[in-house]
């Protein structure tokens, strides 16, 4: 039997729920996006991801309300732009610390975080979101503080997630072989390519969605389910 030492998780549709980020996080984002560029337009880690959606978007020279703009629809899109993550982490940011919302968590999950944590497997955390925006997920959640449980964080920087290649990078960049690494999701090209990169994974098919009738990766309800 082989050893799982680490466990990387995927955040919605795993950990969280999706209506949280699409009804709750997107929504706060985008009616915020353009005072909050306007107030921070000057700042240079502002001034930084404007610039790389203006170079992602191949514009040359743009106005910001076209920035402000572009970035909206981005958002409406559910693009997977490093740029606006980490701008839309910036204004979740402030929100969290308002008190205007806390990160929707299954259940049973902070609960199995805690035991894997307290077992000695090392977590970590693999999202679209940027890097910023998974800590402040996971330091507001509903069960309150949970970051002391996570080794590390890696987003698109790291790479697309459905890439094999990202998976090796984070292999790496944790210092564990593939074969010792459990990798979550509820995005089935998301395991296949982490699959192919060596990791053991676990698909996640929270109800109400059907159940496949022969699943290509282990296949769990909730995280009580999973075994190791």
């Amino acid at each position: 039997m082989i050893e799982i030492r680490a466990i990387v998780t995927d955040i919605e549709g795993t950990t969280s729920s999706i209506s949280f980020v699409r009804d709750v996080l997107f929504p706060y984002a985008r009616k915020r996006l353009p005072a909050f560029i306007e107030t921070h337009g000057d700042k240079p880690e502002v001034q930084h991801w404007l610039h790389e959606a203006a170079e992602e978007a191949g514009l040359v020279e743009a106005s910001r309300q076209y920035i402000i703009e572009l970035l909206q629809q981005w958002i409406d899109e559910d693009r997977k732009s490093t740029a606006l993550k980490a701008l839309q982490g910036m204004i979740w940011k402030e929100g969290y610390a308002a008190g205007d919302y806390r990160a929707h968590l299954y259940p049973e999950v902070a609960a199995r975080l805690r035991e894997w944590r307290a077992d000695g497997l090392r977590l970590y955390v693999y999202s679209s979101g940027s890097v910023p925006a998974q800590q402040l997920f996971f330091r507001y959640s509903e069960a309150g503080d949970l970051t002391p449980l996570f080794a590390g964080y890696f987003d698109t920087e790291t790479g697309p997630k459905r890439e094999t290649e990202s998976y090796r990078r984070i292999a790496a960049a944790i210092d564990e072989q593939p074969r010792h690494i459990l990798f979550l999701s509820d995005i089935v090209e998301e395991l296949d390519a982490a699959q192919a990169a060596g990791f053991h994974t676990g698909w996640l098919i929270r109800e109400p969605l059907p159940w496949p009738g022969e699943p290509r990766h282990r296949a769990f309800r909730d995280f009580d389910a999973i075994t190791l």
